[in-house]
């Protein structure tokens, strides 16, 4: 049996739960990374697998286990779990020397994926694509390997711990001023809810959540907080309430959403400077890493501070593993994963950034007596720029389409035709072209079917004709390959 090879992906494996993560497709999946693993670790092995709150992922972290036990691997399975949760399975666990998670993370919810991490390095890429080579071998596979061992074990209890612990400041703070911060979360029937109640509970804060039970139908929004429509609900909180803060999560809970008193979006980029401030105060000349799509007013922002800027490949693999050929302190990327070298273990968690943020808030908060996030943040530099805006484009020509449209934009730089001034095209992911009075980006989504655009510029209206431009050659482009 062939698996479709479109689901093996830069960052991780995600395709239809129905179509392409049958029960067939995820048990050789399990198989041959079980074999791909003892091949570098040996034959004894110990991976931990979670999964997040879809409806089918009971199913495919079945079929999954059945795979990696058959060529030998031990399992401790975690259950229903956050993907951070997985990730601090291999952190604290000794024995561990990998985790799979099975999530689809922000995809519609007839989606699901895995997400895999070996000896605390994400799997991407070359790994990725040996993994889909080793699944086309999978009838050669030995079959007198012993089975793997199997466990049921509860690591939330130890997750809340070790965050009640590192954050000890925060309960006395709480204590001490009668907990001053207000906020509302949305979890959006996602897996954040597991934990985000129980350890507010033990801080202290004052919070009210929407849609904290895991429910895999979504019925209320979609969890995916860069989509503005998905925070209608906690906006109208926030503003009813008379909320400090509100905070979103996306399924799996390693992408955060922030909005602030008056209602207002403060994207992944802009949070980026508020964690760089705190950490560059104390290590200067810190690195910190951020993807394409983040704002120029970032990278600007973190050489003014002291702190050195390294612009990556959008993919919160691609970003964790540069944070650690950088031994960077913090990386993010403007969709909301925010990754903490400094005090963590460097991986995407919205749950630990969420109070590494509230650090921010009760700090500052008592020094200008006053906690709104809008007061807080203040400092934050003024951009006229667009959200994450994504196009339809099929799996087969995006990648494509993007190499012709680089090509078009350099032959423009060199005089051949008519276009805004440009200055620079950085081609690190995707291609980001720097104009005379601002930015555009196109890439491919590593994820979905989908091109990837944002756009940047001093004022509206040059927004708007970089924009206008960029979508044109885009959509010129297309109707060539189509």
């Amino acid at each position: 049996m062939r698996i479709n090879p479109l689901i093996f992906r830069k960052n991780d494996i995600r395709g239809h739960a129905d179509d392409d993560l049958h029960d067939s497709a995820v048990e050789i999946i399990g198989e041959s990374l079980a074999v791909m693993i003892r091949e570098t670790y040996g034959d004894h092995i110990t991976l931990t697998v979670g999964r997040d709150m879809r409806l089918h992922s009971p199913r495919i972290a079945a079929a999954l286990i059945r795979g990696l036990r058959n060529q030998g691997a031990n399992i401790k399975d975690l259950g229903l779990c956050l993907t951070p949760v997985c990730y601090f399975s291999q952190a604290t666990m000794d024995e561990v020397i990998g985790n799979i998670m099975v999530t689809g993370s922000h995809n519609p919810p007839e989606f699901n994926g895995l997400k895999i991490t070996l000896n605390g390095r994400a799997v991407i890429e070359d790994l990725i694509e040996d993994l889909r080579e080793k699944s086309y071998e999978a009838l050669s596979f030995p079959f007198d390997t012993d089975t793997g061992t199997y466990e049921q074990i509860e690591i939330i209890p130890a997750y809340l711990d070790y965050l009640e612990n590192q954050f000890q400041s925060l309960k006395q703070f709480n204590q001490a001023h009668k907990a001053p911060i207000h906020l509302i979360a949305d979890a959006g029937n996602g897996t954040a809810g597991l934990v985000l109640p129980a350890i507010l509970d033990r801080l202290g804060f004052r919070y009210r959540c929407l849609y904290c039970e895991p429910d895999g139908s979504f019925p209320h929004h979609h969890p995916d907080p860069t989509v503005e429509e998905n925070l209608i609900d906690l906006k109208k909180a926030v503003k009813a309430d008379k909320a400090h803060l509100g905070v979103a999560y996306d399924g799996d809970a390693d992408r955060l959403g922030v909005v602030d008193n008056q209602g207002k979006t403060i994207w992944g980029d802009q949070l980026l400077i508020m964690y760089a401030a705190e950490i560059l105060k104390k290590h200067p000349d810190a690195a910190i890493v951020a993807d394409v799509k983040c704002s120029q007013t970032l990278f600007d922002a973190i050489k003014g501070m002291g702190g050195r800027a390294i612009m990556w490949k959008t993919g919160h693999s691609l970003i964790k593993r540069k944070m650690k050929e950088e031994e960077a302190l913090l990386a993010g990327e403007m969709s909301g994963h925010l990754f903490f070298g400094h005090r963590y273990f460097g991986y995407d968690d919205a749950i630990y950034a969420t109070l590494r943020l509230l650090e921010i808030m009760a700090v500052k908060g008592q020094i200008i007596r006053n906690y709104n996030f809008s007061e807080v943040a203040d400092f934050l530099p003024s951009i006229c720029n667009t959200p994450e805006l994504r196009y339809d484009c099929p799996d087969e020509i995006k990648f494509t389409l993007v190499d012709r449209l680089r090509e078009r934009l350099f032959s423009c730089r060199e005089g051949n035709g008519e276009c805004p001034t440009i200055h620079d095209i950085i081609t690190i992911d995707g291609v980001r072209v720097i104009f005379n009075h601002g930015w555009g980006l196109v890439r491919a989504s590593n994820t979905q079917p989908v091109l990837v655009l944002r756009f940047e510029a001093e004022n509206k209206k040059t927004l708007n004709l970089l924009q206008k431009f960029i979508m044109h050659l885009v959509k010129q482009v297309r109707r060539e390959l189509e």
